[in-house]
């Protein structure tokens, strides 16, 4: 079984290009949907206990999470220390489904995996890229979004550039969706042909 792991910076496309996989019949698995099931489950108390007052009706709130979260790098790496092992456990038990179930490959969505060592565990990276003046227009029009947010984002994760260069594939997301699509399947033909390396 061949694992690329897919990561991106933020309004990159990245989630779009995940769907082009699924589109292909490959399966996905989302981290940051993981995080979202834990907010609602498993991580809340662990959460709660180092960060009180962030659960709202036995959920943690997000909102009231980043907030204590700002220009605190110290608990940033905190919360990274509890929810990271978790999500972690979360896609070893989807690789092992997936491995199960005779995949042939399968993809990672993995938002920090460089800056979370996450490369060492998959077969090949895919980054999604588009230029700085198509990225942040993207991003500066989400709801609640401003310039200096967006700053704050992106130096807490590797430069474009970076994961560009360390990247086995890259999908450029700034041209059409049919563009996007099919530099996928351009990939899943590349890597149809190569075996996937991890032993365990």
């Amino acid at each position: 079984m061949f694992i690329l792991g897919l990561t991106g910076s933020i309004g990159m496309g990245k989630s779009t290009t995940a769907n082009f996989f699924r589109e292909a019949g490959v399966p996905v698995h989302d981290s940051d949907a993981v995080v979202h099931r834990l907010y609602e489950g498993e991580a809340v108390a662990p959460v709660e206990a180092e960060f009180p007052g962030v659960t709202v009706d036995g959920r943690i709130d997000r909102a009231r999470l980043a907030e204590r979260l700002v220009g605190k790098p110290d608990a940033i790496k905190q919360l990274e220390s509890i929810v990271h092992p978790l999500v972690r456990a979360v896609s070893e038990r989807f690789i092992a489904e997936q491995r199960a179930r005779g995949a042939r490959a399968i993809v990672l969505d993995i938002p920090l995996l460089f800056e979370t060592g996450g490369e060492k565990r998959v077969d090949a990276v895919v980054v999604v890229s588009a230029p700085a003046d198509v990225q942040r227009p993207r991003v500066l029009g989400r709801a609640g979004m401003t310039a200096e947010r967006l700053d704050a984002l992106l130096a807490r994760q590797m430069s474009d550039a970076d994961k560009r260069a360390r990247a086995h594939f890259i999908v450029d997301s700034s041209r059409t969706f049919d563009s996007a699509r099919a530099q996928v399947h351009a990939i899943l033909r590349a890597v149809a042909a190569l075996p996937g390396r991890r032993i365990s």
